[in-house]
């Protein structure tokens, strides 16, 4: 679970937008002769054990079942989240030399945000929001606004978050990777 405020979001390399634009971008990074890697990787971090911070599992359980020819890590099954994002990291690196990561995960942001996805170059810091100290992770990053920031505890948006909202948000990403697979 990431956090994005306005300040943050202007220094973002590829804003918010249609899907259809991000799944361009997103095909465009895949297919560029630039970058020198072996595999496609989406690391899909969250706890299916919070609605808020599902969105990562729901996505790479739903990349599986549509089959992306891509390998994928976090599913509803088999959740990469704090206590085991690490141990995961270490087995993609040992598994293959050099993969092309695209983390997935859920943010908080501001209210106007809620049920944006955006596409972000670099790496994902997960657990931002609950000021946990996790490793960054990938060299692209997707993420979904699920939520947006009050001056209640952060963990409080997390169970409060919609799972209607999360579940679209899952969805769109799918498409978007789908399209940008094609």
């Amino acid at each position: 679970m990431r956090r994005y405020l306005k300040k943050e979001q202007k220094s973002v390399e590829f804003q918010t937008g249609k899907l259809d634009s991000l799944a361009l971008k997103m095909k465009e990074i895949i297919r560029n002769p630039d970058y020198q890697y072996e595999n496609i990787i989406f690391l899909c971090i969250g706890s299916d054990r919070s609605i808020g911070d599902s969105l990562g599992p729901l996505v790479g359980t739903m990349l599986k079942e549509h089959q992306v020819p891509y390998r994928v890590y976090g599913t509803l099954e088999k959740p990469v989240h704090a206590f085991n994002l690490e141990e995961t990291l270490k087995e993609i690196n040992k598994q293959y030399k050099k993969p092309l990561i695209f983390s997935v995960d859920a943010c908080l942001g501001e209210q106007n945000q809620v049920g944006e996805v955006l596409l972000k170059k670099g790496p994902l810091v997960p657990g931002k929001a609950l000021k946990k100290v996790l490793p960054e992770v990938g060299d692209f990053h997707i993420v979904g606004m699920v939520n947006y920031l009050d001056p209640l505890p952060t963990m409080q948006f997390l169970n409060d978050t919609r799972l209607y909202t999360v579940m679209n948000l899952a969805k769109r990403i799918v498409k978007m990777i789908m399209q940008a697979s094609e």
